[in-house]
């Protein structure tokens, strides 16, 4: 199994449906588990009302049948300053900008789209902003939608293998655990957690959010252990 597959996907599997989004992993073999969603927002920017706003995607023949479905889509969103995966060709497809975290730096050098800017709030929407990490190293932001309880974070958590210790649901990233990011996240009671990489937590979300902030460094042998059994092979 490869840890990340580059080639154009052309199949999917969709994951964490929910009435408000849908999310699908372009690579369902590879080790990454690279999660894109779509979220569902009332707005007046198309004509249905139903603005859709995608996430991180990862391009994949058919995925514009399944946005479709839920609306049109209003904007394509980086969270992570590391996600510049497909957000470009996305866009550019739907004629809507790549919307951007105000502080975030260089990630426009990869997109050959339009830019815009946002802050606390995702463009005059319900969906929340909220920075995560903010370094030299690393720039995040999760997404909240306080009307359905969505917690969408891109990669201070996640399910993957390489984020799990041990019987954990949902895992802080292997970089993070010895300064996981609680105070960022710990005031949400979210309903439903979906994660840049791997399905979401869609039952027992805040319980599953506050054992994986709150277990994160005294799981860390554990989890660095199994990716030591995982990765070495390679």
């Amino acid at each position: 199994m490869s840890f990340r597959v580059d080639e154009r996907a052309t199949e999917f599997v969709e994951i964490d449906r929910f009435d408000g989004g849908v999310g699908w992993i372009a690579h369902p073999d590879e080790r990454m588990q690279r999660a894109s969603h779509a979220l569902v927002v009332d707005g007046d920017r198309t004509p249905s009302g139903d603005d859709v706003w995608v996430f991180d995607p990862v391009d994949v023949d058919g995925v514009d049948r399944l946005l479709a479905e839920l609306g049109e889509v209003a904007g394509v969103v980086i969270c992570l300053d590391r996600h510049a995966r497909d957000a470009a060709e996305l866009a550019d497809r739907h004629n809507v900008p790549v919307y951007l975290p105000e502080f975030f730096d260089g990630v426009t050098d990869e997109l050959d789209a339009p830019v815009a800017r946002f802050s606390d709030d995702l463009s005059d929407t319900r969906l929340e902003a909220h920075t995560v990490v903010d370094n030299r190293f690393w720039q995040e932001v999760a997404i909240y939608n306080p009307d359905n309880g969505t917690l969408l974070v891109p990669e201070a958590v996640g399910t993957s293998s390489y984020f799990l210790a041990g019987d954990e649901r949902l895992g802080v990233h292997p970089v993070l655990r010895f300064s996981p990011p609680t105070d960022a996240l710990s005031g949400f009671a979210p309903e439903r957690v979906l994660v840049g990489h791997g399905s979401g937590v869609t039952t027992g979300a805040a319980v599953a959010l506050e054992n994986a902030l709150l277990n994160s460094r005294r799981g860390t042998p554990r989890l660095y252990a199994g990716m030591a059994r995982q990765f070495l092979p390679l």
